[in-house]
């Protein structure tokens, strides 16, 4: 046998012997669960969170949650309105406050739990220019499941393709998203 196949036998015998006698403990707590990239809430007040490019969100203008599009040249705002079964989706400027109005008729959104797939469809606000939206829309019964959504939200500006996770918090009882 030739020197590099005994190393890496013998490699796999030790570390095999090291998990036969330290085994796996069932009752070991959890690993830590990842710091969301959104607002947290401690008793009804939205807390910033800094996001894995290191900047930091608040809640969007529109009382939604807010992820980057393209390291924080772009940011999209997540709300949903059970009672309606509605997702809106806001493109929003690098300050996180202004609206952006950009060339598409739809952007994709999907939701990680139930897993549902939606295309929200561009509904301009009032003041913007032919063929541009700042907001989209869709409807599908998952968004009346009254929960914390999750997911990805994707599309296009100029030709360049963009995505963000996002990850909804708790927040004040009185306030929809």
């Amino acid at each position: 046998m030739n020197r590099t196949l005994s190393v890496v036998v013998c490699t796999v015998i030790v570390y095999t012997a090291i998990l036969a006698f330290t085994g796996c403990d069932k009752n070991s707590p959890p690993a830590p669960a990842a710091v969301p990239k959104t607002g947290a809430t401690t008793g009804g007040k939205t807390e910033a969170k800094t996001d894995d490019a290191g900047h930091v969100h608040g809640a969007g203008p529109h009382g939604g949650t807010l992820t980057d599009w393209g390291g924080g040249e772009y940011h999209v705002e997540f709300t949903a309105d059970h009672d309606k079964k509605e997702a809106t989706v806001y493109i929003i400027g690098s300050d996180e406050k202004s609206k952006v109005a950009i060339k598409a008729e739809r952007i994709h959104l999907l939701v990680n739990d139930p897993m549902t797939e939606m295309e929200l469809v561009a509904k301009p606000l009032e003041g913007e220019a032919e063929g541009t939206s700042s907001r989209f829309v869709g409807t599908h019964d998952t968004i009346g499941i009254e929960r914390m959504f999750s997911g990805t939200i994707s599309g296009q500006i100029d030709g360049t393709p963009y995505t963000g996770d996002f990850q909804e918090e708790p927040h004040e009882a009185d306030h929809k998203h």
